[in-house]
């Protein structure tokens, strides 16, 4: 019994909270379009304008990512993830009684992005990265995104009827309160000191191992093909339920849409991250951008039905956030665990400067053109270049992780 016991405390608890926390997290981001038309018909502002803020949002996270990573790496990530639920939580309310663009941006754009680089993939994966030994990370990465791709599912529904019978700014209101309540489980991904991380023998300062990851070639390319998977999910999440309005179908198709990419995605992030036990993370990585762009092409090209949305739906579902732990595990195997929150956090700062771009000229292209082909045509390229670009990214481990030591990093 202890030792089930054991198990429970030292491998589900930590798993079990992690996934909690970033389906929240990003179970609320993901939802963000369906606020769209309300928020704009109500205060009267351009898709445009909403565009920004939600812009920005992504731009500051990638920002504050690296930074809330150096915290995380040298004082535990417990409570960089308690800091950033509550810090999100101010945001949504800030948003809810927002007046004015500004303030409206302030909340959505700067709060909600600062506490997502505390609460989301940075933080958790990276406490889960130093908790689980090499043979579990993959396990416990899929498993952990799995479990917030649900919470994801589960979020599109709750979030789309509580707008249709509570309204846009109760709905912002009760999604704080669950901000705050979840904020506690961060207690239960405690992870151990920079300084005591098992199987890196080697001294190396934070600047060090950031310049060393700064001068490999495969790091710069990993962040460039990041870059296209932020602006291909951020343009896609924000913009497509607007983008089916504005082709004739209903709120309900869009809404369904965003669920079915949040259920495929729980299927999705555990089998992407089980794969990177036994295949080469780099060809997955590709694969999934060069499959990603080829729905892409045959949605935007194909009639548009309520059945042609489902089956895009579902198969981005299946490698929508399957590149984070595969990027996060790429990572760690290159250069180690002791600074992957960090390093990461560099890495992610590409696919966030991707989703500031995907989401704002959304709105730019939107409003000038009254279309979103160029944005769609633009994602389906970007795609291709990423793939192209993980294939000649050097996996093999620095040399200063090489030997007996570097086999248990």
């Amino acid at each position: 019994m202890s030792g089930q016991q054991d198990i429970w405390r030292k491998r589900w608890q930590p798993v079990i909270a992690g996934g909690l926390l970033m389906g929240a997290a990003l179970g609320v981001r993901h939802v963000q379009g369906l606020f769209l038309t309300p928020v704009t018909i109500d205060h009267g502002w351009s898709r445009e304008t909403f565009g920004l803020a939600l812009a920005l949002q992504n731009l500051l996270w990638g920002v504050a990512q690296p930074f809330t990573g150096m915290i995380a790496d040298r004082f535990g990530s417990a409570r960089v993830m308690l800091a950033g639920m509550l810090v999100y939580a101010l945001g949504l309310l800030v948003m809810a009684f927002a007046g004015t663009p500004g303030v409206y941006t302030l909340g959505t754009g700067v709060l909600v992005g600062v506490g997502l680089s505390g609460s989301a993939f940075g933080a958790v994966y990276g406490a889960l990265s130093r908790l689980f030994p090499a043979e579990h990370r993959s396990w416990a990465l899929g498993v952990a995104g799995a479990i917030g791709g649900l919470g994801q599912f589960c979020t599109v529904p709750i979030v789309q009827s509580l707008i249709d019978g509570l309204g846009w700014v109760s709905t912002l209101v009760v999604l704080a309160s669950v901000m705050v309540l979840l904020a506690p489980l961060s207690a239960l991904l405690r992870d151990r000191p920079v300084s005591h991380v098992p199987g890196e023998a080697t001294v190396q300062s934070m600047g060090a191992a950031i310049r060393e990851a700064l001068s490999h070639r495969g790091f710069w390319l990993l962040n460039f093909g990041f870059f296209a998977c932020g602006f291909q999910l951020a343009f896609i999440a924000s913009h497509m339920p607007a983008y089916l309005l504005d082709k004739g179908l209903s709120p309900r198709d869009a809404s369904t849409a965003l669920a079915l990419i949040a259920l495929a995605n729980v299927i999705g992030t555990y089998a992407c991250g089980y794969a990177g036990d036994f295949m080469r993370r780099k060809y997955v990585l590709s694969a999934i951008y060069f499959i990603r762009s080829a729905a892409m092409a045959a949605f935007v090209l194909a009639p548009l039905t309520p059945a042609s949305v489902c089956a895009f739906s579902f198969l981005m579902g299946l490698i929508w956030l399957g590149t984070v732990p595969l990027t996060n595990g790429l990572v760690s195997q290159v250069f180690g665990v002791r600074y992957i929150a960090t390093l990461f956090g560099f890495v992610f700062f590409g696919h966030q400067l991707g989703s500031f771009l995907g989401v704002w000229l959304g709105g730019i292209v939107y409003d000038a053109t009254h279309a979103y082909d160029l944005l769609w045509y633009g994602a389906i390229a970007l795609g291709v270049i990423a793939g192209l670009l993980h294939l000649p990214i050097n996996d093999e481990r620095v040399e200063r992780l090489s030997g007996t030591l570097a086999q248990r990093a």
